[in-house]
């Protein structure tokens, strides 16, 4: 569930609406009542913004669609507190490098890298399915789930340790 505009409970994130003169970085979502930099409808070069899917401490991510390749993507954005930071802007670089250099069906694959009105961007592949943090909300996973989905994490870590290319890895961006 997420909290609307008004702090009422929903399942569907608030977006303000999209006008199409705005530039990207002048229009506001929310998720979880957080305000997050682009809405529906807002392009980064070839994809279109749809709905938030989360934010964090290092970027807000969105679920987009690619519209030369018409499907579906991840677009991650630095957000516009952290486009300034040198420090960040690096990081985030070195993110996309990291993931750029990872082939392994447990973890995403990163599709292209841009910059558009001041927004640097990371697109990646879209996983549909659920958080572990939002599993183990639910409580204990059965035992069967819990090896089979500690087996795919640890391969998915393993083969980012081999290529030396480790980024953390929260459970809330851990699909199982």
């Amino acid at each position: 569930m997420l909290a609307d505009n008004s702090g009422r409970m929903t399942s569907k994130p608030s977006i303000t609406p999209f006008r199409e003169a705005d530039k990207p970085s002048q229009i506001a979502a929310r998720y979880n009542g957080a305000r997050m930099a682009l809405a529906s409808g807002a392009r980064l070069g070839p994809y279109e913004i749809q709905s938030p899917l989360g934010a964090g401490g290092m970027g807000e991510v969105y679920r987009a669609r690619d519209t030369r390749l018409d499907r579906t993507v991840a677009v991650k954005i630095l957000p516009a507190h952290l486009s300034s930071n040198p420090e960040a802007k690096q990081r985030f670089e070195r993110e996309a490098r990291a993931i750029s250099s990872l082939n392994h069906p447990n973890i995403c694959t990163l599709y292209d890298v841009g910059h558009e009105d001041g927004i640097d961007y990371l697109v990646m592949e879209f996983l549909e399915g659920q958080t572990l943090a939002d599993r183990l909300v639910k409580g204990p996973m059965p035992l069967e789930q819990m090896l089979k989905c500690g087996i795919e994490i640890c391969e998915g870590l393993e083969r980012a340790h081999r290529s030396l290319a480790f980024l953390p890895v929260p459970d809330s961006q851990t699909l199982c």
